[in-house]
């Protein structure tokens, strides 16, 4: 039963492909009997696969043609189809039924492919909806009562414990702690917070528990506000579509009408009789069905994915490898994108009496007890040095933390904070340390006893190939490029300084990323994207092109995103952008190549040149023809 019940639900979930597989397998079958003289069985597997394969088309077709009055690409080739089947049954041509089979599958095929780009905008909304708790912790006249978000009101207190996640918007009552806020706010250093303090939905609490009074609906929250961002910029149909929508629907209109009078007039006019009328109407359908000019962009698409996939560029569909190299600006999300999302230590400064090991070993010794990133980093800068752990760690959220080690007070923590042990602060370390602090370096002043031992720099390190790529990019001729980040003004200007970005937008919410893409929009049309946190997400779905990265982002800015760079690794922009500007370059040849066909077979048709088989292999040759063409891009 299980076996049923998954081809059930696959060819539920993909229609389309199903529909595209059957007409494949009943088109050779009918081809194989016709071909052992089976006539019987041929006109009972091909009507089907005409049937099967044509179905959503002719559906798509009438519907265009009946509640909007038009007529578009789908409707002309279930004409053409069966025009070249019904002039192979009047004739006795049958591999005539043949080719309009072929017309189809490859409609069926095209419309598969378009199926699985269009179910993004889905799974992009089910993604950010889970990013958030189901129920909430209610302090109910004392006890703690859990219930769904969803039934949360204005005013109710709820609890968060270390390690959850914040379920809702809301103003912290009582407790203390430090929250994640780079998925939402882009922030590259976990926010200390405390009573009277805002915080998110989606947002990671870190070690102490929280009491929160809901300041504003469940629905009104940050990350709500995300996801309708999110849902409205991807239903935004792009200026490029519309264009392509008009062009499709004005073919048809053309061949369709052309088709008519030619099927028509001339006995009128030229006095041909109506058997080689309708015959040449008939030859003219099918000459001047488009599979030609779709192959001329498909297939070129899909080398291209292909090729991008090989570098581990991951396209999601062929739209965006054709905008990749239209781009005219680039806007760079900073923190996990620009720079490795890792706090690192960037620089020990000791005073003469101490080396660097010696206040790395130092830190690391009460640090070895916290929770807390910085804590983290300085261990991990430690980890190759002998050192013993403190005894008697104390923290003190936001100031520092103190211990004692080998008999000695070890005082490890802010300015301020270490200022309240020691006799005083040298005052060459204090110049060096507000230069680092104005670079947006995180200060961790080192001391033992009462004498100050040295600093060290915390830092978001830039990743190694950024400065390359900012520079490859503008030597590819992209006019501005600009970063967006949630991080203050100066710790921004310093990454920005470093990798060669000029222009900066600092202390952002998702919805600010998305109006500056907007404006960018406006000046420069077609705009990139680069990030990897949820607070991306809305901008990477109004970009006009959203580029995430593979390993660093997450779920949502990669569901959100319309390319993918699998390793992280920011010199595959420029790979994308070549592959997008020569994917441009084979299309604009093979839609010359094929309109010019179709124009030569057209002439030939009304000259009486030409036999619809002759139509049909040039029809079909010169689909062959920008076929291959477009596998060029794979090399």
């Amino acid at each position: 039963m299980l076996y049923p019940q998954r081809f059930t639900q696959f060819s539920r979930e993909h229609a389309d492909t199903v529909a595209a597989l059957l007409c494949g397998l009943l088109l050779f079958f009918g081809w194989f009997a016709l071909h052992l003289g089976w006539l019987g069985l041929a006109f009972l597997l091909l009507p089907a696969a005409y049937m099967i394969g044509g179905y959503e088309s002719a559906r798509e077709g009438l519907t265009t043609l009946f509640k909007e009055k038009e007529l578009d690409v789908d409707l002309l080739m279930i004409v053409a189809a069966i025009g070249a089947a019904s002039l192979g049954l009047w004739r006795r041509e049958y591999h005539l039924i043949i080719d309009g089979a072929i017309l189809i599958l490859i409609f069926a095929i095209s419309g598969a492919l378009e199926g699985y780009a269009m179910a993004q905008t889905e799974r992009s909304i089910r993604s950010l909806m889970s990013l958030t708790p189901d129920t909430a912790r209610v302090l109910h006249q004392g006890r703690e009562e859990e219930i769904p978000i969803s039934q949360l009101k204005v005013g109710d207190e709820i609890v968060v414990k270390p390690g959850e996640l914040i379920p809702t918007d809301g103003i912290i009552l009582s407790g203390y702690s430090t929250l994640n806020q780079a998925a939402i706010t882009g922030e590259s250093l976990p926010v200390e917070k405390t009573v009277g303090a805002e915080v998110f939905a989606g947002t990671l609490n870190g070690y102490g528990a929280l009491q929160i009074k809901v300041h504003k609906p469940a629905q009104s929250s940050l990350i709500q506000r995300v996801i309708r961002l999110v849902e409205q910029a991807q239903t935004e149909a792009p200026p490029d579509q519309e264009f392509i929508d008009r062009f499709e629907k004005g073919y048809a209109k053309i061949i369709v009408v052309a088709g008519i009078l030619l099927a028509t007039l001339p006995p009128f006019l030229w006095g041909w009789d109506w058997e080689t009328t309708i015959y040449r109407a008939l030859t003219f359908l099918v000459v001047a069905s488009p599979c030609a000019l779709m192959a001329a962009i498909m297939p070129t698409l899909l080398s291209g994915i292909a090729n991008g996939a090989r570098q581990g560029i991951l396209f999601k569909n062929g739209a965006q490898l054709e905008k990749i190299g239209k781009v005219r600006a680039i806007a760079f999300d900073k923190t996990g994108t620009l720079t490795t999302g890792q706090l690192q230590v960037f620089e020990v400064i000791s005073v003469s009496e101490y080396t660097k090991d010696d206040v790395l070993k130092t830190a690391a010794s009460v640090e070895s007890s916290s929770e807390h990133p910085i804590g983290k980093a300085i261990v991990q800068a430690a980890s190759d040095l002998n050192w013993v752990a403190a005894i008697e760690v104390q923290a003190l959220p936001g100031q520092g933390i103190v211990g004692i080690a080998q008999e000695q007070q070890i005082i490890v923590g802010n300015a301020v904070f270490v200022q309240q042990y020691v006799r005083n602060l040298p005052e060459e370390l204090q110049k060096i340390a507000q230069s680092w602090e104005q670079q947006g370096k995180t200060m961790v002043w080192v001391a033992r006893g009462v004498e100050v031992m040295g600093v060290i720099a915390i830092a978001d390190e830039v990743r190694s190939q950024a400065a390359a790529t900012i520079s490859r990019l503008k030597k590819l001729g992209v006019e501005q490029i600009v970063m967006l980040t949630g991080d203050n003004q100066e710790t921004a200007q310093s990454v920005a300084k470093a990798v060669g970005i000029d222009r900066v937008y600092a202390q952002l919410l998702p919805e600010d990323k998305l109006d500056v893409i907007r404006r960018l929009q406006q000046q420069y049309q077609t705009v990139a994207m680069v990030g990897d946190g949820i607070n991306d997400a809305p901008a990477l779905a109004q970009a006009s092109v959203g580029i995430a990265m593979g390993i660093s982002g997450s779920d949502v800015a990669l569901e959100t995103a319309d390319i993918v760079l699998m390793a992280d690794r920011l010199e595959k922009i420029a790979v994308a952008m070549h592959l997008g500007r020569r994917s441009q370059l084979i299309v604009k040849q093979n839609i010359v190549v094929a309109l010019g066909f179709i124009m030569l077979l057209i002439v030939g048709n009304f000259l009486g040149n030409i036999n619809l088989p002759i139509g049909v292999i040039g029809h079909e040759g010169s689909t062959v023809l920008v076929t291959l063409s477009g596998l060029r891009l794979l090399n």
